[in-house]
C-alpha cells in the first residue's frame, strides 16, 4: 500500500489499546504534529495578549513568552511520553488515577475545553478570511474552516499527522515571510521598543498564559503518540514533543506581540492583514488552513473523550470509525453554534476562558504525572481501564479526587481575573501565580496520599492477568 493510500485510509480504532502490530511512525512525527499545529492565528492572537492585555514592552513580552512556554512544555511533553508505553488515549488512561467513574468529571471538563478551543479557532478563521476579501462573510469563513476540520477528523490519526507535516513547512515559511515583511517592508514604528512599561503583574500574567497554552495540550497530547512503537522510548518522545511544541508556539506568539504593539485597536487579525499588505492573502490563507489542522486535532480528541464517557457508562460497547464520526458531528454542531452566535467581545471572552482552564487543568496534570512517573512508574494494567468496575483501579480513587478538588480550591486565593481576585493576588498587585501553587501543592498532597493509602500494584495484575475478573 502506498503512503498516500495509507494516509487516506479511514482509521478504525478509537479508544481501544493499539496492538504492537499496528504501531507505526517516528519521533520526528511528534515534532511536526506539534510544530505545525501551533503555527496558526490563535497562537498569534494569544501572543498579542502580552502587550494588549498585560501591557508589556516588546522584549519583556518575548522573555515572558519564552519562559512560560519552556516551563509549560515540560508538562505537555511528559504526557506525550506516555503514549508509546500504554497505547491508549490520555483520557482513558486517566481511569488509572481516578477510577472508572471518578474520571468522568475530568473527561467532561476536557470535552468542554475542546469545544471552547474549536469555537475560538472557527471565529478566528472566519474573521481572517473575511479580512482579505469582503466577498466571504465571517460566518461563511467559519463554515469553511469547520468543514475542513471535520473531514480530517473523520479520516483520523494518519491524515491529521500528514496534515500537520505539510503545515510545518507551509506555515513555517509563511510565518518567516510575515516577520520579514513587517520588519523590512512595512517597518517598525520609531517608538516600538518603548511602548508600554514593564511591570511584574503583566509579566507573570504573560508567563501564565504561555504556560497554560502548553498545559492545555496535556489532556490529549498522548492521543497522538499512542500509535508510536514502544521502542520509540519515553526520552525520545519527550524531546520531540517538547521542542516541536515550544518552537511552534514561541515564534507565532512573538509575532503576535509585535503586531499587538503596532495596531491601535487591538484587532490582531486585521492588523496582520494590514501589516503584510502585498502578501496578506498568502499569509492569511495558509494560517487559516493551519487553523483547520489544529481544529481537526481538537475535534478528534473531543470525539475520543466523548466516546470514553459513553464507554465508561456502557463497558460492553466499543465504538469505531462510525462512532467517531457521529461524535465529531455532534461536537462540531455545538461549536459551530457557539462560533456563529458568540463572536462579540471575542478577545475578552477568550482570555477569561483560558484563565478558567488554568484552574481546572493544573490539578489534573499534577495528579496524572505524579501517578505515572513517581507512583506507578509507567506500569499500568490497561485491561482494567475498560472494565465496568474499574478492575484493579476501582470505580473511584478517593485520593486522586481529593487531591484534584484540593488543587482547585487551594488556587482560589491566588486567582486574578475580571470576575474574581483572591486576597493573595490583591497583595501581589493582581499577579496570578495560582498555577504554580496548584501544581506544587496538588503534587505533594497526591504523592503523600498514595504513600498513606496504598495504590493497586499494577505489576502483580500484569503478571496474573488471568486472575483479574472480567467486570462487565
Amino acid at each position: 500500500m502506498s503512503q498516500s493510500d495509507t494516509v487516506a485510509r479511514l482509521e478504525q480504532s478509537t479508544i481501544q489499546p493499539i496492538p504492537d502490530a499496528e504501531r507505526h511512525g517516528r519521533a520526528s512525527d511528534l515534532f511536526t504534529i506539534w510544530f505545525g499545529s501551533n503555527i496558526m492565528l490563535l497562537t498569534i492572537v494569544t501572543g498579542a495578549l502580552a502587550v494588549t492585555v498585560f501591557k508589556q514592552p516588546f522584549w519583556w513580552a518575548v522573555l515572558a513568552i519564552v519562559v512560560g512556554t519552556l516551563v509549560g512544555a515540560v508538562f505537555m511533553a511528559l504526557h506525550s511520553a506516555q503514549g508509546p508505553q500504554l497505547g491508549v488515549p490520555q483520557m482513558v488512561q486517566t481511569r488509572g488515577q481516578f477510577g472508572s467513574l471518578g474520571s468522568l468529571l475530568v473527561v467532561g471538563l476536557v470535552v468542554v475545553m475542546y469545544l471552547g478551543f474549536f469555537a475560538s479557532n472557527l471565529v478566528l478563521g472566519g474573521q481572517s478570511l473575511h479580512s482579505i476579501t469582503a466577498g466571504v462573510s465571517v460566518n461563511e469563513g467559519v463554515l469553511v474552516v469547520g468543514v475542513l476540520s471535520l473531514l480530517a477528523t473523520i479520516f483520523g490519526y494518519r491524515l491529521i499527522h500528514a496534515y500537520t507535516r505539510l503545515m510545518t513547512w507551509c506555515s513555517g515559511a509563511v510565518l518567516l515571510l510575515a516577520f520579514v515583511w513587517i520588519v523590512a517592508v512595512h517597518g517598525l514604528p520609531a517608538d516600538f521598543f518603548t511602548r508600554n512599561a514593564a511591570n511584574g503583574t503583566g509579566f507573570l500574567g504573560t508567563v501564565s498564559v504561555a504556560a497554560l497554552w502548553q498545559i492545555a495540550y496535556a489532556p490529549y497530547v498522548s492521543d497522538y503518540s499512542r500509535y508510536m512503537p514502544r521502542e520509540t522510548g519515553s526520552r525520545v518522545a519527550f524531546w520531540a514533543s517538547y521542542w516541536g511544541c515550544s518552537l511552534g508556539t514561541i515564534f507565532p506568539m512573538v509575532l503576535g506581540a509585535m503586531i499587538g504593539l503596532m495596531v491601535a485597536d487591538g484587532d490582531v487579525v486585521n492588523g496582520l492583514t494590514t501589516l503584510t499588505h502585498g502578501v496578506s492573502g498568502l499569509v492569511v490563507i495558509v494560517l487559516t488552513i493551519g487553523i483547520a489542522a489544529t481544529n481537526a486535532m481538537n475535534l478528534y480528541c473531543g470525539a475520543l473523550s466523548s466516546l470514553t464517557i459513553v464507554q465508561t457508562l456502557m463497558p460492553s460497547w466499543s465504538g469505531q470509525a462510525l462512532a467517531r464520526t457521529v461524535a465529531a458531528l455532534v461536537l462540531f454542531s455545538i461549536s459551530l453554534a457557539i462560533a456563529l452566535f458568540g463572536q462579540a467581545n471575542f478577545l475578552a471572552e477568550y482570555t477569561n476562558f483560558i484563565l478558567l482552564l488554568l484552574y481546572v487543568l493544573v490539578p489534573w496534570t499534577a495528579v496524572n504525572l505524579i501517578d505515572y512517573y513517581l507512583v506507578c512508574h509507567g506500569e499500568y494494567h490497561v485491561e482494567s481501564f475498560f472494565r465496568q468496575d474499574g478492575g484493579i483501579y476501582g470505580r473511584f480513587n478517593g485520593v486522586a479526587i481529593f487531591a484534584y478538588v484540593f488543587g482547585i480550591v487551594v488556587q482560589l486565593p491566588f486567582v486574578a481575573t475580571d470576575l474574581y481576585t483572591g486576597p493573595v493576588a490583591k497583595r501581589l498587585d493582581g499577579a496570578d501565580i495560582s498555577w504554580i501553587v496548584g501544581l506544587v501543592l496538588t503534587s505533594v498532597v497526591y504523592y503523600v496520599g498514595c504513600k498513606r493509602f496504598v495504590r493497586p500494584d499494577s505489576s502483580v495484575a500484569l503478571a496474573n492477568e488471568a486472575d483479574v475478573p472480567a467486570g462487565i
